[in-house]
């Protein structure tokens, strides 16, 4: 063991140290995010996204194994999660609620220890500014649009918490040789780190298997970066292949946890061949969010203003002035639009315009750095923090890939706010070398001011985004907010009336349906199995495109061969398009099973003879 640990370890813990104000800004961003998706969750609540997390929860709760006793075509750690919560402490719905809650604080916090810790010496002033950009993260934070516990949510949680790691790395102090060249304890976090890598996978893989495709490739790069410099000694640099065997044993660990429960084969069928058979878009979509129209006058305001700060009249105040205006000038264009129209798909529009350009920027400023990293700087020796904001890029490109810009923004807003860091903090280097130093404080105002309009732009657009529902557009929002009596609903605030038609079903299913009878719920968009505590027979609980294998006529075979002997369609969807693959000749096929029992307010039940 190094010798010189005790030491090592005070060094490294030096720069985590908190000071009061650090302590509040905590507190405020935390407590500010969490009442938002408390207030959020008191007012609405998306059946069909809580009922296929709450049942499936249940599935697993109940001992049913997920990819072996029944198909998910989503990786399994959100549901693990809920079915801890649904075993230590009941089926309660508010208890998710509370979950996501702490969830959506937590996310809030580490996107300001990140930003902070990614502008610290970067940036006069940079703890201003990391709080200014983190603020407009209570309203768009990660459980703040869908506030009620989710994969793609818990994904993004799991990425901020690998750059944590990645980015509060220690510097190796000799890049090459084994264990006592960092020191052991350093090794054990590099390890540690590595070992973080694979988890956002396992909350949803089209987010975290790119993200760790991208991981393990930019470190074999930086490996070979650092062979040509220094010789092939260096090629076992043993703070990257700490990294990479933390990643490796954390994916062995997974693998032989998989194969001993649900099976390695299983589980790549339905969450890597049939999900990416039935949600992977082609690459006209996948290449969609580049053709903004903005982005074609955009794109050149914000290079001129690059230019413009780099050049030789960059030292005039009046170069600066129309640098921070053309800057600001997107961003100035989104807060004004909500004026301009009173129409919320174009405000929500204008907001989520923003996305293509800042990832164009900040693409085109990771391959920049890499470049200079990796081959144009032989003095420099990128460690691994140079591969954040390159897995940041790569981990929202992931996301799109489920349901484009307007579908699958809402949970990665933190991750837009680390690529708006990366930008600051590469404008303000800009403006510190074309500065005089004895006039410095007059002049370097471009970055600090810009902060303030993006962070601006983003709190009030990004708050009414929030506010509006919009993102919540494909459900039936509007009417009296209803609330249960039933003990596990407890905390469900549901606009309308699909409430009480529920209730009724669920005294019907209570007095005239046995416990031991197999049921099929279709489309599924109600928690039955939550509620009930019944065990589900069917293996397809959410009749969607994207979670159900079954064509019509395997249906129809399937409930015969599980004896399956009541049939209960909804006919009063919250949701605005069933997306039952289908249904018309599904129900026809069913019909001919099934035969019609009774009519309630919301349903249609069937009874097999």
């Amino acid at each position: 063991m190094h010798k010189n640990q005790p030491g090592e370890v005070k060094t490294l813990l030096a720069g985590d140290r908190w000071s009061l104000r650090d302590f509040i800004v905590t507190a405020a961003l935390f407590l500010a995010s969490a009442a938002v998706t408390l207030w959020q969750n008191a007012h609405l609540t998306i059946l069909w996204d809580a009922s296929y997390t709450l049942d499936t929860s249940v599935r697993i709760a109940l001992g049913q194994m997920p990819y072996r006793d029944f198909p998910l075509v989503h990786a399994p750690l959100t549901f693990l999660i809920q079915a801890a919560i649904i075993g230590l402490t009941g089926r309660v719905f508010f208890h998710h609620v509370v979950y996501a809650a702490i969830a959506g604080g937590l996310g809030t916090v580490l996107t300001w220890r990140i930003t902070l810790n990614a502008l610290r010496g970067r940036l006069r002033g940079y703890w201003t500014v990391a709080v200014l950009l983190a603020a407009p993260l209570t309203v768009l934070g990660i459980y703040s649009v869908l506030p009620f516990p989710s994969y793609d949510c818990d994904s993004v949680l799991s990425i901020l918490f690998v750059i944590l790691l990645l980015q509060r790395l220690p510097a190796a102090s000799d890049p090459v040789g084994s264990v006592q060249s960092i020191g052991a304890w350093a090794f054990f976090r590099y390890f540690f780190a590595g070992a973080a890598i694979p988890l956002p996978m396992f909350f949803k893989q089209n987010i975290g298997l790119p993200m760790l495709a991208a991981a393990f490739t930019l470190v074999l790069l930086l490996l070979i970066a650092r062979w040509v410099r220094r010789g092939s000694a260096s090629f076992g640099s043993a703070d990257l292949g700490a990294l990479l065997c933390g990643a490796v044993a954390s994916l062995l660990v997974a693998v032989i946890l998989l194969h001993f429960t649900c099976g390695v084969g299983n589980y790549i069928h339905w969450t890597i061949r049939f999900a990416a058979q039935r949600r992977l878009p082609g690459l006209t979509d996948m290449l969609g969010i580049y053709a903004e129209p903005s982005l074609l006058w955009w794109i050149p305001v914000v290079a001129a203003a690059l230019v413009l700060l780099q050049s030789h009249v960059a030292k005039a105040l009046w170069a600066r002035l129309v640098a921070l205006g053309l800057l600001a000038a997107p961003f100035i264009w989104t807060l004004v639009g909500l004026f301009l129209s009173s129409d919320m798909d174009d405000r929500a529009a204008d907001l989520l315009a923003l996305w293509p350009l800042l990832l164009v920027l900040s693409g085109a400023l990771t391959l920049l750095n890499l470049w200079r990293d990796l081959l144009r700087n032989p003095g420099h020796d990128a460690g691994p923090r140079a591969l954040l904001p390159f897995l940041t890029l790569v981990a929202i490109n992931g996301t799109l890939l489920s349901q484009q810009l307007w579908g699958s923004t809402y949970a990665i807003w933190p991750l837009l706010v680390l690529l708006v860091a990366e930008l600051v903090a590469f404008l303000a280097s800009i403006e510190s070398a074309q500065t005089n130093p004895e006039i410095a404080p007059r002049l370097r105002f471009v970055t600090p001011v810009l902060a303030v309009v993006v962070s601006a732009t983003l709190a009030v657009c990004g708050g009414l985004y929030m506010a509006s529902e919009e993102r919540l557009s494909y459900a039936n929002l509007e009417g009296r907010v209803a609330h249960s009596a039933e003990p596990a609903l407890r905390g469900m605030a549901l606009a309308g009336e699909y409430l009480p038609e529920f209730e009724e079903l669920l005294r019907f299913a209570a007095s005239e349906i046995p416990s031991s009878d197999g049921m099929i719920l279709m489309p599924g968009e109600d928690p039955f199995y939550f509620v009930t505590d019944r065990i589900p027979q069917f293996p397809v609980l959410l009749f969607d495109r994207s979670t159900d294998p079954l064509s019509p006529a395997e249906l129809v075979n399937e409930s015969r061969a599980r004896k399956i002997r009541w049939l209960i369609v909804k006919r009063d969807l919250q949701i605005k398009e069933d997306p039952t693959p289908q249904r018309a000749t599904a129900l026809d096929a069913l019909q001919q099973v099934f035969l019609p029992y009774r009519t309630l307010k919301g349903y249609s039940v069937y009874r097999r003879p």
